[in-house]
């Protein structure tokens, strides 16, 4: 037995009673645009391996609803070899594929065929009796927002999105993003879906949210007391938030352009990032108290009008350049990408948000595509300590300490603050403390659909976004929009594809005397304890 106050590391086995929660009963999951790249690559392996760690209940179904006509024996075959390919487990093995199998099936129609959509009622209804179990309905819209309101309309007129009676069989309808293009966009989407469903049917996901490490945000904050008092303007000099991607657009050129690095990332990602971390305590861990908080934070954020954009948001697109070592086309040699696109595959903005916990305190957010590493970090910067107690000259005192939560990969928190170096001098050295979840827990995340998709069977909407939040987010970015539209705003600046970006963004910081960091995860055996500060 370890003494009191010592070591205590995680079990590498899950205790006998797990916790970790299964679908309540059994349920069918339709997937419109069940033969789609999502449903591939995310969603069937997803709940495949959900099915292999015994977390689906007997009985649950999985109905896949698509325009293009396929058998179920085909849509079987399709969905071995995504699981195959994308599985969290691996390949699957014979017995379990056979019995997941069972409850794949697959039914052709379009996304707006009221009369189809009755013939799948029928069917969830008749499968039920044969099976004894309820038609529980997880309706999943993964398709192209466009059909997003064309099949909530649908649902309703069909009478599926609100079965009546008393014990009657729940019907929630999942929403991938991007929920609208802009405020007006995002309140007609609203409207068409709860002229169908009540709010507490809709789960509008951002798989984001479904990230251990993102979730692991509020627990750091508010089951830790060392931090939360610190977690304010009085201590905190800036926030930083950045999300790398490798990748550019990979072939969707054409897409990519309706939406742009604001749309695809800033509103969404960033913005539920921005929320956790800054939001008061909730109530309770409960949906309503975690998301009424984080409105509250976008509701305080401070608006950007059109002549505030050019000295506050950088926008640019990559390059030409090499990532990893290959070589990699600029954004306006992809294709299906118009000549003189005016589309940014990268954003970095200074926000402020005014109330009491965060007033004059900066939050750097940027975003972007063909960066050097694929990383997600958020770092807490505080404030210097006063640079008399070490005799240091202006502006040349101990760096202060960095609190930063990786997202991926590797997702942890580590923690930099400054040590004596042995020996007669007073000379001070940074020294990274560092926890992984790889280390600390011997056992593989579980996807972010995962979660989410068990989440929404169970119906708890606390990892969901509300019609209210996706709103205020798009509040705030609808004046950026515009302000880059027309004037200085809109200009569009360029970075070599590997690099950090444009100039243009690390003057941003610049002009505050500040400067981007990662605090990069250091090596295992990194001697001396590592640096682990990167200045990209």
């Amino acid at each position: 037995m370890p003494a009191e106050g010592g070591d205590r590391r995680p079990s590498a086995d899950p205790p006998a009673t797990d916790s970790r929660p299964v679908s309540p009963g059994p349920f069918t999951l339709v997937i419109f645009g069940a033969s789609g790249d999502l449903a591939r690559r995310k969603l069937v392996p997803a709940l495949y391996d959900l099915h292999r760690d015994g977390r689906l209940a007997p009985g649950f179904a999985v109905l896949g609803y698509a325009r293009r006509p396929m058998t179920d024996e085909a849509f079987r075959r399709d969905l071995r070899e995504a699981a195959a390919r994308f599985s969290r487990g691996g390949p699957p093995d014979e017995k379990s594929w056979d019995a997941f199998a069972r409850r794949l099936a697959y039914v052709s129609g379009a996304y707006d065929d009221v009369r189809a959509l009755r013939a799948v009622g029928e069917r969830l209804r008749r499968e039920a009796g044969v099976e004894g179990r309820p038609a529980h309905a997880l309706f999943y819209l993964a398709t192209p927002p466009s059909a997003f309101a064309p099949i909530g309309g649908a649902l309703g007129a069909s009478g599926l999105s609100r079965p009546e009676g008393r014990g009657a069989p729940w019907a929630r309808v999942i929403v991938e993003k991007p929920f609208g293009r802009d405020l007006a966009g995002a309140r007609a989407l609203n409207a068409a879906l709860l002229a169908a469903f009540a709010e507490d049917q809709v789960f509008r996901i951002d798989h984001y949210l479904g990230k251990e490490a993102v979730q692991n945000i509020l627990v750091l904050r508010f089951a830790n007391s060392v931090f939360e008092p610190l977690w304010n303007q009085k201590y905190v000099d800036h926030v930083q938030i950045t999300v790398s991607e490798t990748v550019g657009v990979e072939g969707r050129g054409a897409t990519y352009e309706q939406a742009g690095a604001l749309r695809d990332m800033v509103q969404n990602h960033l913005m539920h990032l921005v929320s956790l971390v800054a939001m008061e305590p909730p109530l309770a861990l409960e949906a309503g108290a975690v998301r009424d908080e984080k409105v509250k934070v976008l509701r305080s954020l401070r608006p950007l009008r059109c002549e505030d954009v050019p000295g506050a948001v950088v926008r640019a697109r990559y390059a030409a350049g090499s990532v990893h070592g290959e070589a990699a086309r600029g954004y306006l040699e992809e294709p299906g990408v118009p000549p003189g696109s005016a589309t940014e595959t990268y954003v970095a903005m200074r926000l402020f948000i005014d109330n009491w916990r965060w007033a004059g305190v900066p939050f750097y957010l940027r975003t972007g595509k063909r960066m050097p590493v694929r990383v997600s970090e958020v770092s807490v910067h505080f404030k210097p300590v006063p640079q008399v107690l070490f005799g240091a000259p202006p502006g040349r005192g101990p760096p202060p300490n960095v609190l930063a939560i990786r997202i991926q990969p590797n997702e942890g928190v580590s923690m930099r603050f400054e040590v004596k170096v042995p020996g007669p001098a007073m000379r001070l050295e940074p020294f990274q403390m560092d926890f992984g979840y790889a280390d600390a827990f011997d056992r593989r995340t579980p996807d972010a659909y995962e979660r989410l998709l068990l989440d929404a069977a169970l119906g708890d909407s606390t990892l969901f976004t509300r019609g209210d939040e996706v709103e205020a987010a798009w509040a705030f970015v609808d004046p950026v929009l515009e302000g880059c539209r027309s004037g200085p705003g809109a200009a569009v600046a360029e970075y070599a594809a590997g690099s950090w970006g444009p100039p243009e963004a690390d003057a941003l910081l610049a002009a505050d005397g500040r400067e981007w960091v990662l605090v990069r995860r250091p090596a295992r055996a990194a001697p001396g304890g590592a640096r682990g500060k990167e200045r990209p």
